[in-house]
This record gives structure tokens, sequence and C-alpha cells, in this order.
């Protein structure tokens, strides 16, 4: 433990389709990290120790977090104290632990968007992890919020204030969205390219898994090879951007106190409401991942390990 880190042991830990994608070795391409390796990205519990240079924390505190290096399905984890907030006081250990990921994720595309009170968005899989966060946050801000799910699913994401919920196993949801702001793009694939026909001309597509853009790409210093493999990729897209003279970007989510704490405040305040699908404990970690790998949970899947 380096004296930034403060040493967490962990009482819950939730699962994320990320982890599915590191299992699947579907990052390669854009993460250098060595097999085998220890999953997880999100935390929470009670700080142990600290380093020497860690003022803004006390041992005792409850606190979640988002870790860069994926290894929270653990009994203890060092993390960075820039990576760190005091949980929510109205969550349990496990509530407070679906949170950074989907949270961060959901805020950052949000703000990428530049959505702003007024504006209309289609938010797709409204009863995930992702999906549930982000109508309650397009909510908070004041925005017209479209979202799609499963049947079963419709009454509960009606409750987190969706404006229009659309079943798309009954509905073509093409038909009923029409000239939004911006889309949040959770699904990928032909959703991506279906995106361009839902907004205005001059809308916005911020997707967490289609192709990566060329702004992205540099961001993220890419070889001149890979760079033109995905160009390639995006060919379609690049089409689209340019019919519609859109804004299109792929969101990778960053770790971030800050909006850790902004995360706390919503959850503190009533804005935003967490919702566990099932709990598994730590040994059973292998049927968490399974479980989430079927696509069809509502809300989160959570790892309880104290």
């Amino acid at each position: 433990m380096s004296k930034d880190e403060v040493l967490i042991e962990t009482y819950a830990a939730s699962v994320n389709p990320l982890d599915i994608k590191v299992v699947e070795g579907k990052l390669k391409s854009v993460s250098n990290f060595k097999l085998p390796t220890t999953l997880g990205y999100d935390v929470s519990g009670i700080i142990i120790e600290k380093g020497e240079n860690v003022p803004n924390f006390n041992i005792g505190d409850e606190v979640f977090s988002k870790v860069n290096r994926q290894g929270t399905f653990t009994e203890f984890v060092a993390v960075n104290q820039k990576l760190v907030s005091l949980k929510p006081k109205n969550t349990t250990f496990e509530e407070a632990a679906s949170l950074p990921l989907v949270g961060l994720t959901a805020i950052q595309a949000l703000k990428r968007g530049k959505l702003k009170s007024g504006e209309s968005i289609l938010i797709h899989a409204g009863s995930g992890g992702v999906g549930s966060f982000a109508i309650q946050y397009a909510k908070s801000i004041g925005a017209y919020v479209y979202t799609t799910t499963s049947s079963e699913n419709v009454s509960w994401v009606k409750k987190l204030g969706a404006d229009e919920v659309i079943d798309y196993k009954t509905v073509d949801y093409t038909a009923i969205v029409q000239d939004a702001d911006m889309v949040l793009d959770t699904l990928g694939n032909e959703y991506t390219e279906e995106a361009f026909s839902v907004i205005k001309n001059g809308g916005k597509v911020i997707t967490l898994v289609g192709p990566v853009d060329k702004e992205t790409a540099n961001r993220m210093k890419l070889n001149k090879i890979t760079k033109l493999f995905l160009a390639f990729k995006r060919r379609k897209i690049t089409k689209q951007i340019k019919q519609k003279s859109a804004f299109y970007n792929l969101v990778f989510m960053r770790a971030n106190a800050k909006q850790l704490n902004e995360i706390s405040e919503l959850v503190e305040s009533g804005t935003v409401k967490t919702k566990i699908d099932k709990v598994f404990p730590l040994k059973d970690t292998l049927n968490a991942l399974l479980y989430v790998k079927k696509g069809r949970t509502k809300g989160k899947v959570v790892i309880k390990i104290k």
C-alpha cells in the first residue's frame, strides 16, 4: 500500500458487464492488463489502514469507490484516496457497491452530451444498471426521457420517472422517438446505427459500446494501424454522422471522487434510488457472473463479501 492509498476491508462489490468482457477477452485491444487477474471494479467497505499522505479519511470511515485497476472481488483492496468517497449515509454496503461504475458512467455520458433541461433523450435498456441510473439523473436535469425495456420491466421503469417507456418486444421504438436531442446507446450493434434515425439534425449519439470515434482513438494514443482499423469499422457511422451533422462519441468512464460525491448527494436526497436485482456470496462469484451474462438483470447484481 502506497502513501496515497487507503486499505478498504471489502463489504460488498458489484458485477458489471465490463467484468464479462474481461473474462471473454474483449478488451485486449484497449487494455493492458495481464491474465490471470482478479475481477471487480466497484467496492464498498470500511477503511482499516491509510497512508501517511491521506488527510481526508479516517480509520473506520464507510466508503465506496470505482477502482482504476480491477480487483474488488476480494476481502481487502488498496485504493488511491483520489478515487474514494464516503458512501451515502442512507444506503447499505450492498446498495453503495451497486453505484460507482453505473453512476459515473451515466453522469459522464450525459455530461459529455451536454444534456440540458427541456431536451429529449432516448436511453436504451432502462432496467439495466446504467440505464436505470441515467433515467433518474436525466430527470433531475429536467430532460424528457424515452427509454426501452422488456415487457416485464415496464411498470418498474416507469416508477424511475421516464416520460415514455417503450416495450421493445411489442413496439418499434423508432416509430415513437423522433427528433431527439440525444441518444444514450448502451446496446451497440444495430442500435448504434439506428440512433441516427431518431435524433434531430445536429443531435448527439453518446455510446458506451459502439465503434471508437476518431477523437477517442486519438485520446487513447493508439497506433496508426489500429486507428485505420477502427476507422474502417465505423465507416457506416461516419457516413451517418455527416448526414445528420451529428456529434458522436464513445465514452470510457473514468474514476472520479468528485462525481462520486455527487452520486452520494443524489442518493441521500432521494433523487436517485438504488435497485439491486440479486445478491450472491463471494463463494458464488462465478454464478453471479453467469447471471449477469444473461443480460436480463433488473438493476444491479452484488457480491456480498462481509
